[in-house]
């Protein structure tokens, strides 16, 4: 794939990766759709642009990915609303994609890979990060919202880590996404009491599945192989900051201090950790 042509893609998915927050934030404050009915209309219309993408450009109806699998999907996308309903989008990016990289380099340290020095300084440097972020104090953020979009980045990382080395990320992606439609309407049916639809939350929910998820992950998975994991890993550090920029300048949303140094020390201290040559497994 010609270098433009990288470029291009990896911009378009990291910009559909930060605008799924922006999107669920405003559908949740700005109109009356309620978090459930959110994450339903999301998986399903991602489920079924995905579906008809491969059908269209394999002539065949998607086959693979896994349960596990989609349901680690599931459990990002339901706690994934229900946080946005407190949280601001510049804080919810930060905290899903800070323990999307920290679930994924905890999984390499119980695999038995050992960090450098400046490895070990990042790592604390990110939890600190995390943990100042969400300490009580007047600029906090609520921490039953801050708990639940940390358990999204957790089931987010669990998702990523199940999927490396697809052999057909596409497919995969949307066998996955078909398999949360039964989970999502499950959901949907235990918070039915509070179920509220509303024409602009739905258009926000249908741009959030079909563009920003189904069109995003599949531009994402297609751009992938030209990219060094490092790489991959660094530019999705570049999301929170697209989602708070967005937030200030579409949303309307106030930058604070607590969130700005949090920011530096968790994208500073995921970035050591990542950028840093990854030594050999520890012999058992």
């Amino acid at each position: 794939m010609p270098n433009t042509q990288i470029i291009i893609r990896t911009a378009l998915a990291l910009l559909a990766f930060a605008g799924n927050s922006l999107l669920c934030r405003q559908a949740l404050k700005a109109t009356a759709l309620d978090a459930a009915s959110f994450t339903t209309i999301r998986l399903v219309s991602a489920a079924v642009s995905l579906a008809m993408l491969v059908l269209v450009t394999r002539r065949t109806v998607p086959r693979k990915g896994d349960w596990p699998s989609g349901l680690a999907l599931f459990a990002y996308a339901a706690a994934f609303s229900l946080a946005y309903v407190q949280l601001s989008a510049g804080t919810g990016a930060l905290l899903l994609f800070g323990a999307v990289q920290l679930t994924m380099i905890g999984y390499g340290l119980l695999r038995g890979e050992r960090l450098v020095a400046l490895q070990v300084l990042g790592l604390a440097l990110a939890c600190a990060g995390l943990v100042g972020l969400v300490l009580p104090g007047l600029s906090a953020p609520p921490l039953a919202s801050s708990a639940m979009m940390l358990a999204a980045g957790v089931a987010w990382g669990a998702y990523s880590l199940r999927g490396r080395g697809a052999g057909d990320p596409l497919g995969a992606t949307a066998g996955n996404f078909l398999r949360t439609v039964p989970m999502t309407l499950v959901f949907s049916l235990i918070f039915l009491a509070g179920a509220k639809l509303d024409n602009l939350g739905v258009a926000y929910a249908l741009a959030s599945g079909v563009i920003t998820s189904g069109l995003g992950y599949a531009v994402w998975y297609s751009v992938l192989p030209s990219l060094k994991a490092t790489q991959a890993a660094s530019l999705q550090l570049s999301v929170p900051v697209i989602a708070a920029a967005g937030a200030i300048l579409l949303l309307g949303e106030q930058p604070s201090w607590r969130l700005a140094g949090a920011s530096l020390a968790i994208l500073l201290g995921i970035w050591l950790v990542i950028q840093n040559k990854a030594p050999a497994k520890a012999k058992a």
